[in-house]
């Protein structure tokens, strides 16, 4: 697996990697991450620019909120089964 790209935002960490075909892009926060597998035949063959057409701002926000909703449930879990 390697590193094609880096993104940045003030919010997150977000990696592009290529691995077998296939175009895999991580979100970093904190201690939770969000992966997301695309195939590069299913791209109209831009190459890692489909992808960065992909990760609208829109997508993102969607992403962002999804980690609140993470850790949300993270934390009660955690509150539950307190060590």
């Amino acid at each position: 697996m390697r590193v094609i790209a880096e993104l940045p935002h003030p919010e997150c960490k977000i990696t592009i990697f290529s691995m077998n075909q296939k175009y895999i892009v991580k979100f970093e926060q904190g201690t939770f991450e969000q992966s997301y597998k695309l195939a590069e035949l299913d791209l109209s063959g831009g190459g890692v620019n489909d992808v960065f057409e992909i990760l609208d701002e829109a997508f993102i926000a969607t992403v962002i909120e999804r980690f609140k909703l993470m850790r949300t449930d993270f934390t009660q879990a955690y509150k539950r089964h307190q060590f």
